[in-house]
C-alpha cells in the first residue's frame, strides 16, 4: 500500500522533537511524498509554541522541494465538554486540525462513557478534522458512538503509527478502532507522528496491522494528497 502524504509531523517548535520543517520537508521530498502536515502541539502542552507560531504559519510557503506543506495544528483536549487550547478563530483557518487527549491536559475520567462524551463533543467543533492517536488504555471509549459520529460529520480517525513502536500497550486497542473502522466503513489517515525527520512516511506498525485485517484501501484517506485535499473539501480549500 503506498501512503503519500503524512498528515501527523512534528517540527523543533514542540521542543520535544527534533527537525525543522525543512527537514522535513527534504525528508518526505526523498521518500517521494507529494505532502506534509506540520502540526505541532497546541499551546497547553508545557514545551509547546506560543500561540503566535500558528498564527505566524501562513508565512510558511505552500511548498517546499516540490512537497505541499499543510500548515496544522495537533490541538490539546482539555475536558469532557470538549474543550481545546487552540481558537476558533485560529482553528478555522489552518489547513488541518487534529484534536487528541494528552496526560498533561486531559486526565483519565471514572468511566468509558466520560472519554466517550469527551470525544463527542469535540467532533463537534467544526474546526477539527481528524481525532488524533485515540488508542490510549487510559482514555478508552465506545468506538461504535464515536466512529459513527465521525463519519456522519465527514472526520477522520488516525491510525498512529507511533503507537506500535512508542506506546505499544494501545496497538490492540487501536487494531480495535481499525475493525470497527472497516465495519462502519468510516474513513481513516495513517501517520507517521514524527517527532525527528527520519520518521517522516514510517507507516511500517500500522500498516502492518491493517494488511493482517484486509483493512480496505479505499477507506485510507491520505494515499494521496488529492484523496485528502477532495476529502477535506466539504469544509475546506487546501489545494
Amino acid at each position: 500500500m503506498n501512503i503519500l502524504t503524512d498528515t501527523h509531523c512534528h517540527t523543533i517548535a514542540s521542543t520535544h522533537a527534533y527537525s525543522t520543517v525543512c527537514e522535513l520537508a527534504a525528508e518526505a521530498k526523498n521518500k517521494k511524498f507529494e505532502a506534509i502536515a506540520v502540526t505541532d502541539h497546541g499551546t497547553a502542552l508545557p514545551d509547546s509554541p506560543h500561540i503566535w507560531h500558528f498564527v505566524n504559519l501562513r508565512t510558511l510557503p505552500q511548498y517546499i522541494n516540490g512537497v505541499r506543506i499543510l500548515k496544522g495544528c495537533e490541538v490539546n483536549i482539555l475536558d469532557d465538554l470538549g474543550g481545546m487550547d487552540m481558537p476558533d478563530d485560529i482553528l478555522s483557518k489552518l489547513d488541518i486540525v487534529i484534536a487528541s487527549i494528552h496526560h498533561p491536559t486531559y486526565k483519565p475520567k471514572n468511566t468509558t462513557d466520560d472519554h466517550t462524551l469527551t470525544y463527542l463533543h469535540v467532533l463537534d467543533n467544526p474546526g477539527v478534522d481528524i481525532i488524533g492517536h485515540s488508542g490510549w488504555a487510559d482514555f478508552q471509549y465506545n468506538h461504535e458512538k464515536v466512529l459513527t459520529k465521525a463519519k456522519s460529520l465527514h472526520k477522520l480517525i488516525e491510525i498512529n503509527s507511533h503507537t506500535f513502536s512508542v506506546r505499544k500497550e494501545g496497538a490492540d486497542i487501536c487494531r480495535n478502532i481499525a475493525l470497527e473502522c472497516k465495519r462502519l466503513e468510516a474513513p481513516i489517515v495513517v501517520s507517521s507522528d514524527a517527532h525527528i525527520c527520519f520518521d517522516v512516511g514510517n507507516f511500517n506498525g500500522a500498516l502492518k496491522m491493517l494488511a493482517e485485517i484486509d483493512f480496505p484501501e479505499e477507506l485510507i484517506v491520505n494515499t494521496s494528497f488529492g484523496k485528502l485535499a477532495d476529502y477535506l473539501s466539504v469544509r475546506k480549500n487546501i489545494r
